[in-house]
């Protein structure tokens, strides 16, 4: 079991350095772009840990994928200057797995636990009194002969992250002591977040161009960070490391992204609503048929964007494109003049 997670360390530190050798990692909150407020919160918490010597609270980080989650985690063990151990709920697969990580964490270190709601149930418990009172309860033996023996661990800092807060356990939400959310960024910050990792990777940009990414990038770092890598190699190719608006333009259409900034499966969706049923409603199974891909995938990753752009709503007859978008939507796709 040892050589086990030895092994699941060793391939999350490699796919860190990976992250690394391609993305501006930051190492503090002042580097840390967008998210003020909850940064300013973590500040407070962390800062006042470390003025105590004492862990921090367990914290629960929830929001869509990709806005910053395990950065956030790598800062606050910077801050507080302690060890960070990352690993991801699905691959605790077993109560070993869990208690040989625990054991092997120093006083006042932070366990990061990413996608925790998709942990086994039995695998959760053994956190119940690791988090509560900084133990684990280990069975030795089967059958009758089989006890149970309380291993004391170092205090530590559980950090929780999901992409879906209602499927945590009630037991496992009610021993967090911190709460937080982290929302959509905002184009600005993103366009922020796309110079600093222009410097990074050694390409000019403009402010312009940057915020164009940024309008692109559905309001998550991660997809900006994305862009802008293709973005480089555009530039590497053809303009000697400098994406002015014009090569940047070309790129986001190479990608199948538009002005709007929806993608190719974002117009397709919508251009079904328009041809198939005049603006909606439908029902998504139906659209899920129609753009030949799952319903749970629409919901989840193409859905909330539109929503949020004002490009789709929900009924409870289904989906539908808002009556005022309409005209702009059939000028765009079918090359009708718009209604005023």
């Amino acid at each position: 079991m040892k050589n086990e997670i030895e092994q699941f360390q060793y391939l999350t530190l490699q796919e860190t350095a990976e992250e690394k050798s391609t993305d501006f990692i930051p190492k503090n909150f002042d580097d840390y772009l967008g998210q003020k407020e909850l940064k300013e919160k973590l500040s407070i918490y962390t800062t006042a840990a470390k003025m105590r010597n004492e862990a921090l609270d367990h914290l629960l980080l929830f929001g869509p994928p990709g806005l910053g989650k395990t950065t956030l985690s790598q800062i606050m063990a910077n801050v507080m200057q302690v060890g960070i151990k990352i690993c991801s709920g699905p691959m605790l697969e077993r109560t070993g797995d869990l208690v040989a990580i625990l054991s092997g964490l120093e006083s006042r270190d932070i366990l990061f636990i990413d996608e925790i709601h998709r942990m086994p149930s039995n695998v959760e418990e053994v956190l119940y009194s690791a988090m509560e009172h900084f133990r684990v309860d280990v069975i030795i033996g089967q059958g009758a002969g089989a006890k149970t023996v309380n291993l004391p661990i170092n205090s530590f800092t559980l950090i929780g992250a999901t992409t879906k807060s209602g499927m945590i356990s009630a037991p496992l939400r009610s021993r967090f002591g911190i709460i937080e959310r982290l929302d959509f960024y905002t184009q600005e910050d993103l366009c922020q977040i796309v110079l600093q990792s222009s410097n990074f990777l050694n390409l000019k940009i403009s402010e312009n161009s940057a915020m164009l990414i940024g309008k692109c990038a559905r309001g998550t770092p991660r997809i900006a960070k994305k862009i802008l890598r293709r973005v480089r190699d555009f530039a590497q190719v053809n303009n000697e490391n400098i994406a002015d608006d014009k090569l940047v333009e070309k790129a986001l259409s190479f990608l199948g992204i538009d002005k709007d900034g929806l993608n190719q499966i974002d117009n397709l969706l919508l251009k079904k609503i328009l041809e198939n049923f005049n603006g909606g409603p439908a029902g998504l199974e139906t659209l899920a048929s129609l753009i030949g891909d799952d319903a749970e995938t629409i919901e989840t990753v193409y859905e909330p964007f539109l929503l949020r752009q004002g490009f789709l709503e929900k009924t409870a007859r289904g989906r539908q494109i808002p009556y005022k978008i309409q005209p702009y939507l059939k000028n765009k796709y079918f090359g009708q003049k718009m209604i005023s």
